[in-house]
């Protein structure tokens, strides 16, 4: 069954409404780098492809990247998180600085390395390697600390809140009982959610799973699009969450919750690159929801929004005017 679709002057009245709403961010921040180049011939010291490099690129990745997704849709922006005090440190705060996102709450640890993602591509935009510099334990406990006091800080002057996961250490058991415990009763709380994690969002208003981690959390197999109701719900009973938005690529988007269940096609009419795609779309979700969306009108904005982005090579945003333009294209 597909959810009905979101009426074009639903969409405008909904994204304008984003302007000025303020969204609390809490998670992992990265760095995202890209290197650049032409291959023409194979090293003769491996069969590996030789990259003469062109060009270098940074942007925000991970929950920097929500913030970052967040802005450009006109939300008012604060974002939690850990970097070390390093160089990829020092850019990530000029990036949101850059972006206008406040960086008061952005915690220096010295004793851990800021999480860097390198990826080397080819000048069609392929990609030939990554190499990640992270860290993968939890915090300390005095940084942790740091964490919740800022989260409890902003938590209450937020209309929502997105818990950002990667398993680089921020979101430790601590800080999301804080954010279940103090933020879901009171405004929505979204969670892009990683499989290890799983008990400690219960409780939270909607996450946002793609298929293989959906498989993985249920040992249910989706073959095809009669199989994706059931992994849907058996996700969501899983968690014990009120709601699922399963992301599926290039098949769109799952719908579970109580209110409303159903599909939504993807609307991409090129793919040239799905990073950072997952942060386009709980960024949209979570101002639908902020602006009075149901979770199914929500769900049709953040759908649209990931169709937008995945046209573009790296982590990208999409503006509120493309957004109104795209509900207004013939499907």
């Amino acid at each position: 069954m597909r959810l009905g679709p979101l009426h074009p002057d639903r969409a405008r009245a909904l994204v304008t409404a984003f302007r000025g709403l303020p969204v609390l961010v809490v998670g992992d921040v990265m760095l995202d780098r890209f290197i650049a180049g032409t291959v023409s011939r194979i090293s003769p010291e491996a069969p590996v492809p030789v990259v003469r490099f062109r060009s270098e690129q940074a942007t925000l990745g991970g929950a920097a990247n929500v913030a970052r997704n967040l802005a450009a849709l006109g939300a008012r922006v604060s974002l939690v998180g850990v970097v070390g005090a390093d160089r990829a440190a020092g850019r990530i705060r000029r990036e949101l600085m850059g972006h206008r996102i406040p960086v008061d709450a952005l915690i220096s640890d010295p004793s851990r390395r800021t999480t860097e993602k390198v990826r080397i591509v080819t000048d069609r935009n392929q990609q030939v390697a990554r190499i990640d510099y992270e860290e993968q334990s939890d915090l300390d406990p005095a940084t942790e600390r740091r964490v919740v006091e800022h989260v409890d800080r902003l938590a209450s002057g937020a209309s929502a809140v997105v818990a950002s996961d990667y398993l680089k250490g921020t979101m430790t058991a601590a800080v999301m009982r804080l954010l279940v415990a103090t933020v879901s009763a009171a405004r929505p709380l979204l969670v892009d959610p990683k499989i290890p994690h799983l008990d400690l969002y219960a409780g939270a208003t909607v996450l946002t799973p793609n298929q293989p981690e959906a498989e993985a959390a249920t040992h249910c197999q989706i073959r095809s699009d009669e199989d994706v109701p059931a992994a849907a719900a058996a996700f969501r009973s899983r968690v014990r969450c009120h709601a699922v938005l399963l992301t599926r690529g290039e098949l769109g988007m799952y719908l579970s919750s109580d209110h409303a269940a159903g599909a939504i096609p993807a609307t991409a009419r090129e793919v040239a690159d799905v990073t950072g795609a997952g942060d386009t779309v709980i960024a949209t979700l979570a101002l639908g929801l902020s602006a009075g969306a149901t979770l199914a009108e929500a769900a049709w904005l953040a759908n649209q929004a990931a169709g937008i982005v995945v046209g573009r090579f790296g982590p990208a945003t999409a503006s509120p005017e493309e957004l109104i333009e795209a509900f207004a294209r013939p499907a």
